[in-house]
């Protein structure tokens, strides 16, 4: 798995800088014409083959129009308007068939679908950066028409989350173009983002119980995106200095983003959505064009080829030249009831740099390593309750979550894996087995498996973990608790809401030491009020790496569980106090990376016992561990302690403290 100049190049390093802006508008050329065949006769709708979204047919089309265009957007505006493939012309057609509401192709409104208010903001944002090609040269019945499809977000009392900003950019627009606006919409999004800055250049995604708890790309792609976007729109009208605010927060953020990619071109893969795949570079990209970068445009350019070369080299366009619903590969485990054949399209984000200037230094200074081949390093992040290590040898981004889950703190969720696994990476992907557009019950984590510490009830069903309290985030040391819990009939919710009675158990604390390849994973389990009495098996899960089932990919022996992925990866888990017996678990067709994947584990011997440390190692490598810390356990009071000390002689201390014996949030969710 290391990385030399010699091997494992990819297609980006073998092109001169001056080709790269070449290839990416080849390549946004490729896409913006794939669509064309499957568009209606006025080109207002763009009818994608697949299953449809839960918003329908018709707000499918409307948004594989409005996200192609914020694509031919970026494309024009940064070729100053060059426009070999008639884009404006083609995309202007569709303006003016889509709003005639006499026309069989008009999009739905805002009354008649939700969506349509998020496919207004793409339509907003690309007629802004089209203006002297598009809008200017629209009838003025059409420009009219425009207008008053968009009017109705005016004093729409929008979701408390990201949706405020599509409100935002539309409403900006219009106000530039002579269309409707109101000035208290604007101050509550304002405010309201204010808000739900968790610092440190991070935004939660709304606020979930009050608190910040929900972070992933949406921090990039939405949360730092539009509020820049609707400052670059309004120009001088913009509030005075927002704009410096909201470039400093991304200047922040970008300190951070840069450790989650990995040498293979990877983001973290983490969260909802993960279908847009490339967006994730929409705040890279944003930085270079607002200034609010500490990245070089070198370090810019190469994190954006790698990630282009990484999606390209694994499946996410067909034989049709479309985008995949999926990852790698098509797959329906990682999408959304939202997820329609032309939600993939949001990728068109992760093309803002084709709005650079071809002169700007992103496309012209010579690329620099990533982040994680310059340097192993590990990293706490604050606001989201991280903690990051990237190893230079294989490439691979580690990240362990003790943080936010995207669920309300105060009751009961069952898992959404892309959320509450105790850990994620750029390599590997979490186990997400169903189809959760397909109704409830179809992917609501039923059964918790990769990178998991879970209690087993007496008919073997793994508890879930949401919503976990962090305790602390120190140096290269977490701590979070959850009450262990198993829900008697799991329906999915898009967003990872509860919606059935649980079984509660009893309160499960697990600290975390990360350094180089290996976490330490230390837990005690305590009761607690109105615990049912039956005993639990404990059971800890490492990565799940993408495998070759013809292969000998996976093995136990005694403690210790060991999987060899197919792309070289090697997940190893080993028990080291009172977790003596190891397993791997085959998954099929249940993981983004491949058909085939597995998971090792080890378990206790019988109960786990209550207030007694059990601790694990989890690795996540491009060879076996070359060497693995020594861990010894005492006690400080009620707290348990997990002494650790790596090869190199660096140590940490895992404190778990007991929980309190009078705290109990859950007290009204108890079964009768």
């Amino acid at each position: 798995m290391t990385r030399t100049p010699a091997e494992n190049r990819t297609p980006a390093e073998d092109r001169a800088p001056a080709e790269d802006r070449a290839h990416w508008e080849r390549t946004a050329d490729r896409m913006l014409l794939a669509v064309r065949p499957y568009a209606t006769a006025g080109h207002a709708l763009i009818d994608l083959p697949g299953v449809p979204s839960s918003s329908g047919v018709r707000s499918d089309g409307l948004e594989g129009f409005a996200r192609s265009f914020l694509l031919a957007g970026f494309r024009l505006a940064g070729a100053g308007g060059a426009d070999p493939h008639d884009l404006a012309g083609w995309y202007a057609a569709g303006l003016a068939a889509g709003t005639d509401p006499k026309n069989p192709e008009r999009w739905p409104t805002f009354g008649e679908c939700n969506q349509a208010k998020v496919e207004a903001a793409s339509i907003a944002l690309a007629l802004h950066e089209t203006r002297p090609w598009i809008w200017d040269r629209l009838d003025d019945e059409v420009r009219q028409r425009v207008l008053d499809w968009l009017s109705p977000m005016v004093g729409d009392p929008m979701p408390g989350n990201n949706w405020i900003w599509f409100q935002g950019v539309t409403e900006a627009f219009a106000r530039t173009a002579g269309g409707e606006w109101r000035q208290q919409d604007l101050d509550r999004i304002i405010a309201l983002t204010d808000g739900w800055y968790a610092g440190d250049g991070w935004y939660s995604d709304g606020l979930t119980g009050g608190e910040h708890r929900n972070f992933d790309h949406y921090n990039g792609w939405a949360m730092h995106l539009y509020p820049l976007w609707f400052c670059r729109i309004l120009g001088d009208a913009a509030p005075r200095g927002l704009l410096d605010r909201y470039r400093a927060r991304l200047h922040h953020f970008l300190a951070d983003q840069r450790l989650l990619i990995g040498a293979n071109g990877s983001p973290l893969v983490q969260g909802r959505s993960l279908t847009y795949r490339h967006a994730a570079l929409a705040p890279l990209w944003t930085g270079a064009l607002f200034d609010a970068t500490p990245l070089a445009p070198g370090e810019t350019r190469a994190i954006a080829n790698r990630m282009l070369d990484h999606f390209s080299g694994h499946g996410a366009t067909d034989a049709q030249g479309l985008l995949t619903l999926g990852w790698h590969r098509p797959f329906r485990g990682i999408l959304q009831v939202y997820s329609g054949p032309a939600s993939p399209y949001w990728a068109s984000k992760g093309f803002i740099g084709l709005a650079l200037p071809q002169d700007h230094p992103v496309w012209t200074e010579p690329e620099t390593p990533l982040a994680v081949e310059q340097a192993d390093f590990t990293r706490a992040l604050a606001a989201p309750g991280w903690l990051v290590s990237g190893t230079a040898a294989d490439g691979v981004v580690r990240v362990v979550n003790h943080g936010g889950d995207h669920a309300h703190p105060a009751r009961p969720h069952a898992d959404d894996p892309c959320y509450a696994r105790y850990a994620y990476s750029t390599h590997t992907a979490p186990e997400t087995p169903g189809d959760p557009t397909a109704g409830p019950g179809a992917c609501a984590d039923a059964d918790p498996i990769d990178n998991t510490v879970v209690l087993l009830d007496a008919a073997g069903r793994a508890s879930h973990r949401r919503p976990a309290t962090r305790i602390s985030l120190d140096g290269a040391t977490a701590v979070s608790r959850s009450r262990a819990h198993w829900p008697e009939d799991a329906t999915w919710d898009p967003f990872g809401g509860p919606n059935t009675p649980y079984t509660l158990g009893p309160w499960i604390t697990v600290g975390s030491a990360l350094r180089g390849s290996v976490e330490v994973r230390a837990v005690r389990v305590d009761p607690a009020p109105g615990d049912d009495p039956a005993e639990h098996v404990l059971r800890v899960s490492g990565w799940a790496p993408a495998v070759d089932p013809q292969s000998a990919f996976g093995a136990a022996d005694g403690a210790t569980a060991r999987v060899a992925g197919a792309d070289g990866l090697v997940s190893v888990v080993v028990g080291v106090h009172r977790l003596p017996s190891a397993a791997v678990v085959l998954g099929t067709d249940s993981n983004a990376l491949g058909g085939a994947s597995a998971t090792p584990e080890v378990e206790s011997r019988g109960p786990a016992l209550h207030g007694t440390a059990h601790i694990a190692l989890i690795h996540l490598g491009g060879t076996d561990p070359t060497g693995l810390p020594h861990v010894t356990t005492r006690a400080q009071g009620t707290t348990l302690l997990a002494d650790v000390t790596w090869p190199d002689g660096a140590r940490d201390t895992i404190r778990l403290p007991a929980p309190d014996p009078a705290y109990d949030p859950w007290k009204d969710q108890h079964r009768a």
